[in-house]
């Protein structure tokens, strides 16, 4: 094997020590992290020209599929009015090949909040019309998708979801939550080739290692997902390191739902190395922006959201997978559901006795008092998103609980002093990907797209150091990772990324405008700008 010494640098390593300024790299993995006059000979030599160097992010939650999808969509986060989104979608209709898809709308773009299919029919009635709103957990369509949905006033609402009527019980044309998923989504992937999927990747791929990215934890895993994956990985073209949640979902029967986590248990099993399933996705509530999160107390609207899984559902199915072995992924946005998600938690700790496990709950937007330290005592990781605080969307947030629970919004803080594990993630595509985008929002809870939109919860926002270590370290750490990737120490594999700016010192604005120069996996240049 090469040995490469890379020197001239500041190493940031996430390890007990803080800084180094030159490594060696040997083969695959870290062999010497240190001061340049103490490193050994090496046969070749990469001068970093005093760049900062940190470990290789991890996305510890994302959906890849999705996210390929979405960068070759109209993008709608920025598009303030319904003025702006109608212009897009006839924008797009001009090219598409009879169908638009958009991805990222926010409801305070929306008169009222509340979209139809007769907004979109007014500049595209032609051909359906998709578009997934900026939290993934709705989706507004045309009528022509309507039609080609098959939904009508006598169709019914899934378990989980509303397909939203009119006062004559007409679909206005949007669905939320399992509606999303089992009408417009399940759709998508029955219309999706397999080369669309290779080149969603493809974009995965190139974006995630442009953001000096080195691996991804997917939560919504599925067959379709698994196979454009592993065809990626036989051609080579799959440099990151995969780990994935297999999706259950309620199907109202709990035969079907044990079935699901034995099908995951048995992925789990079958490991391919590169991508890997190593538990299973549970998605316990909606979104605040959209009233569908768990909430103890209504919203400001005086609607009330129950839990898409019950506790009756849930609690077999977390504590049967707890025993096969698998992590269980929460997705719990609301206190009613990040509650819950604990109580399932802590009954499966009570059937199936003591044993290595180390559960997470995905979100947390809004906890009650005293749930992280519940997580701690309970072994239970805090997966969180920097860029979903982002205040040039936090408006709408806040506006939906219209009380004083918006100021413990994402309250990271709370859950580095209980002592729980804090990894941070992006959730892309229901957020930007880029990694230093999130890393500026969380050192500073301004808006990484908007920068004229003031700080909201700064007392909320982390040191530089910190917010790297959750998304780096923790986040290898939350799926058992940790003692061989996500920091720059000796015999952890060689992930890191080269910044051209130094926003330890240059002040945590240069995260906006930071470039990766190189991103290396595993020894091997996967990037270089």
């Amino acid at each position: 094997m090469t040995r490469t010494l890379y020197r001239n640098a500041r190493f940031f390593t996430a390890d007990d020590t803080a800084w180094a300024d030159a490594v060696v790299v040997d083969g695959a993995e870290f062999v010497f992290v240190g001061t340049d006059s103490d490193a050994p000979s090496s046969d070749s030599v990469v001068d970093l020209e005093g760049r900062v160097v940190l470990p290789g992010f991890i996305d510890a939650h994302t959906h890849l599929l999705m996210m390929g999808e979405a960068l070759g969509q109209i993008g709608l986060t920025d598009a303030g009015s319904l003025d702006e989104i109608q212009r897009r979608v006839t924008a797009a209709r001009e090219t598409s090949a009879g169908v638009v898809r958009g991805r990222g709308w926010l409801f305070d773009a929306i008169p009222g909040g509340a979209p139809t299919a007769a907004m979109i029919d007014a500049v595209v009635a032609d051909v359906p019309v998709y578009l997934d709103a900026n939290d993934y957990h709705s989706c507004w369509v045309n009528s022509a998708a309507l039609g080609e949905l098959g939904i009508t006033r006598d169709t019914p609402d899934p378990i989980g979801g509303r397909i939203e009527r009119d006062a004559d019980g007409e679909p206005t044309g949007m669905l939320y939550e399992t509606a999303a998923q089992q009408f417009a989504w399940a759709h998508r992937d029955a219309t999706t080739t397999d080369e669309q999927r290779d080149a969603a990747v493809q974009r995965v791929v190139e974006a995630y290692l442009a953001a000096g990215v080195t691996g991804a934890v997917d939560m919504a895993f599925d067959a379709l997902a698994l196979e454009a994956l592993e065809r990626a990985e036989r051609r080579g073209a799959l440099p990151l390191r995969i780990a994935a949640h297999w999706f259950v979902a309620n199907t109202g029967d709990d035969a079907q739902n044990l079935a699901q986590v034995a099908e995951a248990a048995e992925r789990a099993v079958a490991d391919s190395g590169t991508v890997r399933v190593i538990g299973i996705k549970l998605v316990l509530d909606g979104t605040i922006d959209a009233c569908t999160a768990a909430m103890r107390a209504p919203y400001a609207d005086g609607s009330h959201a129950a839990p898409i899984w019950p506790a009756d559902r849930l609690l077999p199915v977390v504590a049967a997978a707890d025993a096969a072995g698998l992590q269980v992924a929460l997705h719990a946005i609301g206190d009613e559901a990040s509650t819950l998600a604990l109580d399932a938690i802590e009954h499966a700790i009570t059937v199936n006795g003591d044993r290595p496990r180390r559960h997470r709950i995905e979100h947390l937007e809004y906890a009650a008092p005293g749930t992280a330290e519940r997580m701690a005592r309970l072994g239970v990781t805090a997966s969180m998103q920097p860029v979903h605080a982002d205040p040039a969307i936090f408006a709408n947030w806040a506006a939906q609980l219209g009380d004083d629970r918006a100021d413990r919004a994402f309250a990271w803080p709370e859950y580095e002093d209980a002592g729980a594990l804090l990894a941070f993630s992006t959730d892309a595509p229901t957020a930007p990907h880029a990694a230093l985008a999130n890393m500026y929002v969380a050192t500073t809870r301004a808006s990484a797209l908007d920068p004229d939109v003031p700080a909201v919860h700064p007392q909320f926002a982390l040191p530089l150091e910190r917010a790297v270590v959750h998304a780096t370290r923790d986040a290898a750490v939350s799926i058992g990772d940790g003692d061989w990737r996500g920091r720059i120490a000796v015999g952890q594999v060689a992930d890191f990324a080269v910044l051209d700016v130094d926003s330890f010192s240059e002040g945590n604005a240069s995260l906006l405008t930071a470039r990766v120069l190189r991103t290396v996996i595993a020894g091997k240049t996967a990037h270089e700008a």
